[in-house]
């Protein structure tokens, strides 16, 4: 079974992907995490980071299996990410590691921005996580305050909002529900609210489609 779950930034998509992969005995991958690993290698290499023949050379170096979360979720990587994400030949770079990774059984809970519309089209459950904008800067302050890292709310709902723009208006693979996603606004939901909605979603469907395990 191939679980998809696409959403802006702060949407709650990663923890949500998470909780899912746990409840249905899947493997996940944060498929964000490939583009800020992509986005630390040109750092690392002290390359510019619209740098795309680098980028692209450091997106077919990758596993999966190997990535830092810690290095890779450190404050600062999520802009530098972004600007890599947009490269079209990073994502056409990344697009079959991807594809490998959810087809290994007994399959697996995909989070990012294009996983519905691109990764797999063909996923059994696909489910696009949003929230208002005010919403996500507040979760990811909060977030942030927690590690004890003091953030100005206003700057974080700017640079999401910036990153929102960017992933909705770049040419390859915007950000986008796919056609048939389930829609879970989560601005009213805590976290397990969220995840017990998003099991419902997937009961639903593989109730109608029988067992798709």
């Amino acid at each position: 079974m191939i679980i998809a779950i696409d959403g802006p930034a702060a949407s709650g998509k990663g923890t949500l992907a998470k909780r899912l992969a746990a409840h249905f005995g899947l493997r996940h991958l944060d498929t964000g995490l490939l583009y800020r690993a992509v986005a630390k290698s040109l750092i690392d290499a002290g390359a510019a980071l619209d740098d795309e023949a680098c980028a692209v050379v450091a997106a077919k170096g990758l596993d999966a299996r190997k990535l830092d979360e810690t290095a890779l979720k450190a404050r600062g990587m999520a802009e530098p990410a972004s600007i890599v994400s947009a490269m079209p030949s990073v994502r056409a770079a990344l697009v079959q590691l991807q594809r490998t990774f959810a087809a290994v059984a007994p399959g697996a809970v995909l989070d990012g921005r294009d996983i519905g519309t691109v990764i797999c089209p063909q996923a059994d459950v696909k489910i696009f996580v949003d929230a208002a904008p005010e919403v996500r800067a507040r979760r990811r302050v909060a977030a942030l305050a927690a590690d004890r890292i003091m953030v100005n709310e206003a700057d974080v709902l700017a640079d999401i909002l910036r990153r929102d723009q960017r992933d909705m208006q770049r040419a390859v693979a915007p950000l986008k529900p796919a056609a048939d996603a389930h829609l879970l606004d989560t601005t009213a939901l805590d976290i397990d609210a969220a995840v017990r909605e998003a099991i419902a979603i997937v009961d639903r469907a593989r109730s109608r489609a029988g067992d798709l395990r």
